[in-house]
């Protein structure tokens, strides 16, 4: 009894631990933000006369608005598509266990363990030759590549845990090989989608390097990407730094609140099974 209590305390100490890592940096960025503009806030002050418009100002400064139409534009493009492609994929691998399905792993794993910086010049030269270079296809398709990887080994791994007498019922009564995986598989497999989902939402709003490499206008780039231009611009201001970094944060964090039930079911989904 004693040690199941101390194992408990220490898991809430170590959870309070992961809380305070991850909230004070954006606790100080947020105090930072409601300073005046070009001061030099220091420490966790609250400042005498907030300044709530920081944040306006740091929309309209950067013009945002065109951003989150870009960014919306791209992430609309991008994860519907890798979503859909990893599923399938994870499907043949996971489930079909189509020939050769060790080795195409083998190879989805080696795209895990790449660098990205190892090939963001061979894709600049390729986006070049293709005629791609600023234009949003030039990060929607790199984007949806550099994904796979990790979306075939996540839906594998789920298609992988489920029995196989799934399939086999659907097949006995007659089911085709794409009806198993529309009526009977792909039900199954919303949790692990919608988690999928929600990181590669994250991973595409987030993209800077991507983003600032392909494309010149700001304007068609990602949220995130845009932040070294406005960086350029209102670099010495930490006060209006930190208000466009929280406004550029925001997005992601409401996406997440809004799915958490789905990503926690499928972290737990595959607790069970693993």
């Amino acid at each position: 009894m004693i040690t199941n209590r101390r194992e408990m305390l220490a898991g809430r100490l170590i959870v309070l631990v992961a809380i305070a890592y991850t909230l004070v940096p954006l606790l100080s960025m947020f105090l930072a933000a409601l300073h005046p503009q070009g001061t030099a806030p220091r420490g966790f002050e609250w400042p005498a006369d907030p300044q709530w418009g920081n944040f306006r100002d740091a929309f309209n400064s950067a013009n945002m608005a065109a951003l989150l139409k870009s960014s919306l534009i791209i992430e609309a493009a991008v994860v519907p598509v890798s979503v859909l492609i990893a599923t399938m994929a994870g499907f043949a691998l996971g489930q079909l266990r189509v020939a050769g399905h060790k080795v195409i792993f083998v190879v989805m794993l080696l795209g895990l363990t790449m660098p990205f910086e190892v090939v963001i010049t061979p894709l600049y030269y390729r986006m070049r030759d293709l005629g791609l270079l600023d234009t949003r296809w030039a990060i929607i398709l790199p984007l949806i590549a550099l994904f796979m990887s990790f979306g075939v080994f996540w839906m594998r791994a789920h298609f992988l845990n489920l029995p196989d007498e799934f399939s086999e019922a659907a097949l006995v009564d007659g089911a085709s090989t794409w009806q198993t995986f529309r009526y009977v598989h792909l039900p199954l497999a919303r949790p692990a989608m919608a988690t999928l989902a929600i990181l590669y939402f994250v991973w595409t709003w987030n993209q800077f390097i991507l983003a600032l490499v392909m494309v010149n206008d700001p304007e068609r780039r990602t949220m995130a990407g845009a932040l070294g231009y406005f960086q350029s611009q209102w670099g010495i201001d930490v006060v209006l730094l930190s208000a466009g970094s929280l406004v550029i944060l925001t997005p992601t964090l409401i996406v997440f609140l809004i799915f958490q039930r789905q990503f926690v079911a499928a972290l737990l989904q595959g607790a069970i099974k693993g």
